[in-house]
């Protein structure tokens, strides 16, 4: 993974600390994610393909975020448990951290960098925006959130080969 990014620390939803290099080697799908939108379901879809991926090398990372439309309300506990018992999220979890302005995370910062939106815009536009990025560490593609999970599939098996 590129350097920037495999540096920048992440601390879990269970308060431990991390950073890319834990998963270097992998492909990485890092996902801004939210209890309460309509694209909240597409936990289910992640989760399916941590289960189908797993093994191979891929990592889904979720990123909790109340920026766009505050609905992300919980504590990091809430959210934990939310993800959990409605759609049985296993994959690994991070703290709640803003994507955009002046507090956007620096892992975030770095993505926007690298992968720019829709006419190279900046900002990322919603929940559930998704980065993969491959076992070399580079990002591969920017994902809206109106892609479901299941729609990466070609894109994660062609990293995973």
């Amino acid at each position: 993974m590129s350097a920037t990014l495999l540096s920048i620390p992440c601390t879990t939803i269970k308060g431990e600390q991390k950073t890319l290099a834990d998963f270097a080697g992998k492909a990485v799908l890092v996902v801004n994610t939210a209890s309460k939108c309509g694209f909240t379901p597409q936990y289910k879809g992640l989760e399916q393909l941590w289960q189908q991926y797993k093994d191979r090398g891929l990592v889904v990372l979720g990123f909790p975020c109340n920026q766009f439309g505050k609905q992300e309300p919980g504590n990091e506990g809430a959210i934990s448990e939310f993800c959990e018992l409605n759609y049985g999220v296993s994959f690994p979890l991070f703290k709640k951290i803003d994507v955009n302005g002046a507090d956007a995370h620096p892992l975030f910062v770095q993505l926007k960098k690298q992968a720019p939106g829709l006419l190279g815009s900046k900002g990322i536009k919603w929940n559930f925006t998704k980065f993969l990025i491959g076992r070399d560490g580079q990002v591969v593609k920017r994902f809206a959130p109106t892609t479901k999970p299941q729609d990466l599939t070609q894109e994660i098996e062609a990293l995973l080969k």
